[in-house]
């Protein structure tokens, strides 16, 4: 987990490639504005519905971490977790 330098104190956990790899297969061309993928994701016994965004400089995708579930789960920048990632259908709107 690092934290993005700039405002606001975003939280990021890059994935890695092989699983940015497996995302970008499974979604296709079906991609919702500025290239994010809307997932499921997992972190110990959190769950919460968020979007990857793709970071091309880095060659994956990032997963923003909120403040709540680094509280809950005792997260901070340089930690290290486990995700678990369900891809969502892109919505129809």
């Amino acid at each position: 987990m690092w934290e993005h330098d700039g405002p606001g104190g975003w939280h990021f956990v890059s994935l890695p490639e092989a699983c940015a790899d497996e995302v970008a297969e499974h979604v296709g061309g079906r991609l919702s504005g500025f290239g994010s993928v809307r997932v499921e994701a997992l972190i110990g016994a959190t769950r919460w519905t968020t979007s990857l965004f793709p970071d091309p400089r880095r060659g994956t995708y990032l997963l923003p971490v909120k403040k709540a579930v680094r509280k809950v789960e005792g997260l901070v920048d340089g930690s290290t977790a486990r995700v678990r990632l369900v891809v969502l259908e892109p919505s129809s709107d």
